[in-house]
């Protein structure tokens, strides 16, 4: 009985290794870029790249282990997730309230240190962001919130 069991549990866990879900991987311009409208640092976009974008842009950088399930369906999950949460590839299709109230959300992330997550600090070490860079991302985020919120059509911009 237990051995019926145990071939079970190791047929399912093969069978699940060739169901892989879609990668978030967009070759190209993204010409909705965050980029595209604002100026960035290329320190900031060097912090960013390596602390954020992997779960809040529409190009993920895959570690080795995305390859096995299901750990590759919890990942694509949480990038899903990331990016509908702020996605610096769609930062322009929002409105100008919309960006405004993401920059304050990144603002709000850093100074109460809770992104990235862990579980991703954990092993990506070098996304563990040390106070200097922290404060230059939301020094940088700032200085953009003043940018929309003195566009003449932020007033009317929809929320949305």
């Amino acid at each position: 009985m237990v051995r019926k069991i145990l071939f079970a549990i190791v047929a399912v866990l093969i069978i699940i290794q060739f169901i892989k879900p879609d990668k978030n991987i967009h070759a190209g311009e993204q010409v909705n870029n965050i980029k595209t409208q604002y100026k960035m640092l290329d320190t900031v976009n060097s912090i960013l790249n390596v602390a954020c974008y992997d779960c809040h842009s529409n190009n993920t950088r895959y570690p080795w282990y995305n390859n096995i399930q299901p750990t590759a369906w919890w990942l694509n999950d949480h990038v899903i997730e990331g990016k509908e949460h702020f996605n610096f590839d769609e930062f322009t299709t929002y409105s100008l309230k919309r960006q405004d109230h993401k920059l304050e959300e990144l603002i709000e992330s850093q100074e109460e240190g809770w992104m990235p997550l862990s579980s991703y600090t954990f092993i990506h070490k070098d996304a563990n962001l040390n106070g200097s860079q922290k404060k230059m991302v939301i020094d940088w985020a700032k200085g953009l919130r003043q940018q929309i919120q003195s566009n003449p059509e932020f007033a009317a911009s929809p929320a949305k």
